[in-house]
């Protein structure tokens, strides 16, 4: 078979990296024009575009599907299958139409649960104990074609949005190799999506990154979970923003007001919620690396008892 593939982040350079060493003949990538990162504002191409000019494919970057000259650019490349991974681009019906055999994607999530761009965290965010990766025929709803296949996997009560990111590349690496390879051998067939069941991932903005600790403990420490290591969950003190990264927690019944720092000790920084406390475990002070709450309390730090932490800007 003939494979274009499309998708721009390492999630999706994961499955790309599988096609290729499954023997898969892809053809040609398309990922996201190059974008500014780092301090330097310097132009950065996107991880699937360095490694498919590591492997010597040829690469296509259109800022969108809105150009018929770029519409007929990957008709001419006459793909048999279309793998599209966190590519970050919606594609016009003409495009879906132009595979001979289907155009794909890999999904992370189990569909029709967390439709749309960040699955992973909101599972972990809303406390899921399972998550998954589902390969599914494109359509022009957003995830909503026919299920062609699903792999699963726990989420731990140590997981991250980080670590479960991790696992999922991974196991959607492999679901998509095996999907090709059932092209390979003949017609594939989906399981039609129960829309009744579905939910609405929305995008991460680092606006929602800020904790509110008038919501319940256990809220929480799952945003915190999720949210790591992007954009990262922190609270205010004063005018420093500090990170954190990790907590637990604490079940004390109190009547201080939400935010209150309630005790410091070798137990860790224990701070009040609407329901319950959590206790911070490591965070990350402004200009210094992470580091855990046991040896910032062996220093100097801003931290103070009864004091009450901002929930918003």
């Amino acid at each position: 078979m003939r494979i274009v593939f499309a998708g721009t982040p390492d999630f999706a350079a994961t499955h790309l990296s599988a096609l290729l060493s499954a023997k898969h003949d892809v053809v040609a990538v398309y990922t996201q024009p190059d974008r500014p990162a780092g301090r330097g504002k310097k132009l950065t191409p996107s991880a699937v575009k360095k490694l498919a000019l590591e492997k010597g494919i040829e690469v296509y970057q259109p800022n969108n599907f809105k150009q018929e000259e770029d519409i007929q650019q990957l008709r001419d490349l006459k793909p048999d299958l279309f793998i599209v991974v966190a590519y970050g681009l919606l594609l016009p019906q003409a495009v879906l139409d132009i595979p001979s055999k289907m155009c794909i994607n890999s999904h992370a999530s189990l569909l029709p649960r967390w439709r749309g761009a960040a699955p992973i965290q909101r599972a972990v965010e809303a406390g899921d104990i399972t998550s998954g990766v589902t390969v599914m025929q494109m359509e022009l709803g957003l995830d909503t074609g026919p299920m062609l296949h699903k792999v699963e996997t726990p989420i731990m009560p140590s997981d991250t949005g980080g670590s479960l990111h991790g696992r999922l590349a991974e196991l959607g690496s492999q679901a998509i190799v095996d999907v090709a390879n059932k092209f390979a051998q003949g017609p594939v067939l989906g399981e039609v999506q129960d829309d009744s069941q579905s939910c609405y991932a929305r995008k991460l903005t680092k606006e929602e990154a800020i904790i509110n600790w008038h919501l319940p403990a256990i809220d929480i420490v799952q945003k915190i979970k999720a949210f790591n290591p992007f954009p990262m969950c922190y609270t205010l003190l004063g005018d420093n923003r500090i990170r954190v990264l990790k907590a637990q927690i604490y079940p004390q019944l109190h009547k201080a007001m939400p935010g209150t720092v309630l005790a410091i000790n070798a137990m860790g920084i224990t701070i009040a919620c609407k329901e319950q406390a959590i206790t911070l475990e490591q965070v990350q002070l402004p200009g210094k690396k992470p580091m855990l709450v046991s040896d910032l309390l062996n220093g100097k730090h801003p931290f103070q008892e009864n004091y009450v932490l901002a929930s918003e800007l």
